[in-house]
């Protein structure tokens, strides 16, 4: 749905999640400019299996494009992070689930806390571009503040996306400076990872998965190809098939009981 005018404080759908349930968590990210929104079903599905799941909107998200201009992907990871620790402290085991931005934050929370995380999975995780647009962000940020916004990139009819109707460019140039450093360390990732990418993506080019899966080789990665579903795909025609895709890896790979 495209960003409501703004009145102050978080938009309605924005919020946080925060979902109760057994020993095994799910720690979901959303994507960048985007909301728990597109998380909300998958969340309400793991929780209905028994899981305790979590949902954290992350700074600058949520509320006006102009904010997310005065964070950087150090204060978005750095929520992820307190989130994981809050979930931890009520789970035995928790694994983390994020969507685009999200995924690459999720990545990053796996490669320097290995011991603690039980498992990874992402959807159209974004980790570079050959965009020629994009990659001129960091220089057109410092003239010019936004660009028209990427949210929605769905297929299925009738389903928007709650995010930003504007690309904040000094919100964008922060992003391509954690891809390198994601990109550095995915081998210190040492739980198992289930990919899911959509073959047809107007958002992240397929350059970003292949990158993920080579930084992954020699561990325990599992691609699958989503055929019906565009960027969003938490919220696209597919979903069902991540939401029961990541219960079975779940189940798979937890020591505890998982619903």
């Amino acid at each position: 749905m495209p960003t409501p005018p703004y009145t102050g404080g978080v938009l309605p759908g924005a919020e946080p999640v925060d979902l109760p349930g057994g020993p095994v968590g799910a720690l979901l990210c959303h994507g960048f400019t985007g909301t728990t929104q597109s998380m909300r079903p998958w969340a309400e599905h793991l929780a209905a299996a028994g899981l305790s799941v979590t949902a954290p909107r992350l700074p600058g998200h949520g509320t006006r494009w102009q904010d997310m201009n005065k964070t950087r992907w150090e204060d978005w990871y750095g929520e992820l992070e307190r989130a994981f620790d809050d979930l931890r402290a009520r789970c035995e085991s928790v694994f983390l689930m994020g969507l685009s931005m999200g995924g690459t934050l999720s990545l990053r929370l796996a490669e320097l806390r290995p011991s603690e995380v039980a498992g990874v999975v992402v959807v159209n995780a974004s980790l570079g571009t050959d965009r020629k647009d994009a990659k001129l962000a960091p220089v057109m940020s410092k003239v010019i503040p936004s660009f028209p916004g990427i949210g929605s990139d769905i297929k299925k009819d009738g389903i928007e996306e709650l995010a930003y109707d504007r690309i904040p460019l000094r919100a964008v140039a922060s992003l391509q400076k954690a891809w390198p450093v994601v990109c550095a360390d995915l081998h210190k990732i040492t739980c198992p990872v289930l990919v899911f990418r959509s073959r047809v993506d107007h958002v992240v080019p397929p350059v970003s998965g292949e990158t993920l899966l080579r930084g992954l080789a020699g561990g325990t990665v599992e691609e699958r190809l989503l055929e019906n579903s565009y960027h969003v795909a938490t919220l696209d025609n597919d979903a069902p098939e991540i939401f029961a895709g990541s219960l079975e890896f779940v189940r798979a790979h937890s020591t505890a009981a998982a619903g």
